[in-house]
């Protein structure tokens, strides 16, 4: 493993997740799964994450984009929470998810929507509760 990449990528994935989803990512990984951890974090976090030529927030909007053509609803909610937290606003949300609409599916859309509300709902609250 290449300790510089994963500890820079650690760095960005907390900061566009935030520590507790890494946290609890990190410790709930097994002896299995701990490879795949220190991967992602390594070459999606710390490599592709902060290569030059696209902004954190627009490299969340291709990631909402492309999860909702794959239709993992769990990665896509993960990812609403971080491209909130890289400064994706609602409005720029509801305009990714209609267009893919157009190119993904209504159905594909429909669920992103879906999910985003329970996230964002779950964010306000989390905001509120503080």
């Amino acid at each position: 493993m290449n300790q510089e990449l994963f500890d820079r990528g650690l760095a960005t994935r907390r900061a566009v997740l935030g520590d507790s989803y890494v946290d609890a990512s990190l410790k709930n990984a097994t002896e299995f799964s701990q490879v795949m951890q220190e991967h992602v974090t390594q070459y999606c976090w710390g490599d592709v994450w902060n290569r030059p030529g696209l902004e954190r927030k627009q490299r969340s909007l291709i990631n909402l984009s492309m999860l909702t053509a794959l239709n993992r609803s769990h990665e896509l909610a993960v990812h609403v929470r971080g491209a909130i937290r890289n400064g994706v606003t609602e409005e720029e949300m509801k305009e990714v998810f209609l267009q893919t609409a157009i190119y993904c599916g209504v159905p594909a859309a429909m669920e992103s929507f879906r999910v985003a509300n329970q996230v964002i709902e779950q964010m306000k609250q989390e905001a509120e509760d503080q």
